[in-house]
């Protein structure tokens, strides 16, 4: 099962592995608070897309196009099949640092890892 969340909520059992997908640390939050297992900024939009973005709706569905592109790439193939296995037999939470909950990297991340089952 894979779920998200802002790495700002509270970390719970519900949660199961939490993994952080942001590119950038996030703001105001220590590595204790954040409560990961891991921080894959590999999985992340790159830094050109997430300027271009800027987390604007408007740009939304070219983002999400542009992003999954990148996820199709040779590169995270790998990582991807990886969480996409951990998924399958336990949960993980993908966290992101974005104040949207619809217009950000983990939902589109969220998507393209359950298409790989």
């Amino acid at each position: 099962m894979i779920r998200i969340k802002r790495v700002y909520c509270e970390a719970n059992r519900r949660d199961g592995t939490r993994i952080l997908v942001d590119r950038i640390w996030p703001r105001g939050i220590s590595k204790e608070q954040a409560s990961l297992a891991a921080w894959r900024k590999d999985l992340a939009p790159s830094s050109s897309l997430r300027k271009w973005f800027g987390h604007d709706p408007d740009k939304w569905e070219v983002f999400k196009e542009r992003y999954r592109n990148e996820l199709s790439s040779a590169e995270p193939r790998e990582a991807l099949k990886e969480l996409a296995g951990l998924s399958r037999r336990k949960t993980i939470t993908l966290l992101y640092g974005a104040a949207d909950e619809k217009h950000n990297q983990a939902v589109v991340l969220k998507e393209f890892l359950e298409e790989l089952d």
